[in-house]
């Protein structure tokens, strides 16, 4: 067994059973610490009031002090080849348990006059012992708790009188966020970033506990990452530690915040998200960053005003939504089943309120990327409440337009960079209150466009980088001359997009020595 637990050492990964019963480490450390309190008041009180205490008692009492002690220990160990400690702390932690169990084991030796029989004199050791072991326990016990808890653990509330009295820093103030008047003016990491950090995940991320080698307190400390690499990824959310620990079940052993404590909304992982997708800066404005469709409500629920669009500018402040002219958005309609709203949750989409008075949702993939057309099929079992609806970027196809299909009060539908065909457009003609559609990215044809010009609600469609051809376009213009048609940018605008995406690039990639 002393074999296995060494070979731990030698920077593999710890085998799960090393880690199992390593997590009995908090459980057993009661018993030596019960033990040998236990020992040193019957000794105390046999010295003081000279009480016949048995002799037997005493030593039974250390034998399984240092029994409890040894087993501590070797749990302890393979506790931390689970990682996620301070290594300074850990080391003086470790030394100073071996040292309780030693001392403990060096204190029975004497009660129990084994010692005794090969060392003249051993009684005289006896006491020493004892005190020793008790004083590297309380030692030990204080540097456990920093462990598990942070340093500043026990005086984290203590009163600034007493801090004066036992020389300890001053309380740090309490992180308070500042408020958001101009969403678009907010600056990205400070303002909306950072807050949801400091509340979240500082806790057990700091300059006095960082779990994993992990510090998320400041700037620097979030873009050097923890033990095993960079925590974020500029530009790749899906592909960042940051947004995959968060995503795991609540039961997973990895997931972020820990089972217990208090977990990130939804908007915030959105939010998280987004940031991370525009490159993670650190320096930027709302109004610098591409504002999509799936994060513009979050955004806007931060200043409880009205949205943004996608440049970041203000548009009117609309109580119940972006657009209170459409009929749709005017309606109230039942809640949505509690079971449901968990199911959509369960399959990773996002689950957001348009209107809570009305009861309408957004229901979004950004954080989804693997769902499919067989998940699509949750989609109408919230047909009445969901009006925006966001798939880009997922694996679905035509086969889910059909269930789509049946989402009859669909305002806004995002279906950019999927497999849609010109073959799923045709299921769409149901939706009569259908005025956003973006097929940005996907197969669409010329051929798909007559579909539509069925869609008589629909303002707004994006065709960019699809196979529609200027032909096609212009026919749709000739026969929807109300429909905006979004099918590209310009030359400039697209040097101009590439010149500032390599700037911010530069600006915000970690030094490498």
């Amino acid at each position: 067994m002393i074999q296995l637990i060494l070979a731990q050492a030698s920077g593999a990964a710890p085998a799960d059973w090393v880690l199992f019963f390593g997590h009995f480490h908090p459980l057993i450390v009661h018993l030596p610490i019960g033990f040998l309190l236990i020992a040193g008041l019957l000794e105390l009180d046999r010295l003081t009031r000279r009480n016949s205490v048995s002799s037997h008692t005493i030593t039974l009492i250390l034998f399984w002090s240092a029994v409890s002690a040894t087993m501590a220990c070797i749990a302890g160990y393979m506790l931390s080849q689970g990682g996620g400690y301070e290594a300074d702390t850990l080391d003086t932690h470790k030394w100073e348990g071996i040292g309780v169990a030693v001392f403990a084991w060096l204190a029975w030796a004497v009660k129990s006059e084994n010692l005794g029989r090969i060392i003249p004199f051993a009684q005289l050791l006896y006491l020493p012992a004892l005190g020793f072991s008790l004083a590297l326990l309380l030692a030990a016990g204080h540097l456990g708790g920093n462990l598990t808890h942070g340093s500043d653990y026990l005086t984290q509330y203590m009163p600034s009188p007493l801090r004066t009295l036992a020389g300890v820093p001053p309380k740090a103030p309490v992180f308070k966020a500042e408020p958001i008047t101009d969403v678009n003016q907010a600056m990205v990491y400070q303002q909306i970033v950072n807050p949801i950090l400091q509340t979240r995940c500082v806790q057990c991320h700091n300059a006095q506990k960082s779990k994993g080698g992990l510090r998320m307190d400041t700037p620097d400390m979030l873009k050097k990452g923890y033990e095993d690499g960079p925590v974020f990824v500029a530009g790749k959310a899906t592909a960042s530690e940051l947004i995959k620990v968060c995503l795991l079940p609540e039961d997973d052993d990895h997931h972020m915040p820990p089972k217990g404590k208090t977990q990130l909304k939804e908007s915030q992982i959105a939010l998280l998200t987004w940031w991370i997708d525009q490159g993670a800066p650190f320096n930027r404005k709302v109004s610098e960053l591409t504002v999509n469709e799936a994060i513009r409500p979050v955004l806007a629920s931060l200043t409880g005003g009205g949205p943004v669009d996608a440049g970041g500018a203000a548009v009117a402040s609309r109580p119940d939504g972006p657009a209170p002219e459409s009929p749709v958005l005017t309606m109230k309609v039942p809640a949505a089943n509690p079971a449901v709203m968990e199911e959509l949750k369960k399959a990773g989409l996002l689950v957001l309120p348009l209107s809570k008075e009305k009861n309408q949702l957004e229901v979004s993939a950004v954080n989804a990327r693997n769902f499919n057309d067989a998940q699509a099929a949750l989609l109408p079992k919230v047909s009445n409440q969901l009006v925006w609806l966001k798939l880009g970027d997922t694996n679905i196809s035509d086969a889910a337009l059909a269930q789509i299909a049946k989402l009859k009060n669909l305002q806004k539908l995002h279906l950019e960079q999927t497999k849609v065909t010109d073959a799923g457009l045709k299921q769409l003609k149901g939706l009569a209150n259908l005025e956003y559609l973006n097929l940005y990215g996907t197969a669409v044809t010329d051929a798909g466009l007559a579909d539509l010009v069925a869609l008589k609600n629909l303002k707004t469609v994006y065709l960019w980088q699809t196979k529609v051809t200027e032909q096609g376009l212009t026919t749709l213009r000739k026969n929807r001359p109300d429909l905006d048609v979004i099918s590209g940018i310009n030359e400039q605008e697209v040097a101009a997009f590439n010149k500032a995406s390599s700037a911010e690039t530069k600006e915000e990639e970690p030094k490498k020595n």
